[in-house]
């Protein structure tokens, strides 16, 4: 089943709301958690090679671990972008606008190269 934005955020706000966490939710305290979440994703691949990352996701336990900490993120993101007034969907194709522009396929093709260095 296909869930929209706005939908999950709504299902965030009502979990938070039960528990009376609002009140913790200011946006620096939500940007930190964010990056902490973050944090902790790149914790799941810390000290491991390309490979060693790719074989732990054909498990179970390792892909979970990274799913957990891709939804803590999301969740944070969520909650900060209703706490901004930020329609996330509109703004991220917005950026992938902004990223054409900047990177046009004639010269960003096959690079890593940052848009400043064309």
């Amino acid at each position: 089943m296909t869930e929209t934005i706005k939908q999950l955020t709504n299902d965030i706000l009502r979990f938070r709301d039960e528990r009376d966490w609002e009140q913790f939710h200011t946006i620096k305290n939500l940007i930190i958690s964010l990056n902490i979440e973050a944090s902790e994703l790149l914790e799941t691949v810390q000290w491991k090679k390309n490979d060693q990352v790719l074989e732990s996701l054909k498990g179970a336990d390792g892909l979970e671990a990274i799913a957990d900490e891709c939804a803590d993120v999301f969740i944070y993101l969520l909650l900060i972008c209703h706490e901004c007034g930020i329609d996330l969907t509109d703004h991220t194709r917005k950026k992938i606008s902004k990223n054409e522009t900047k990177y046009p396929v004639e010269k960003a093709f096959g690079s890593a190269r940052k848009y400043t260095e064309f």
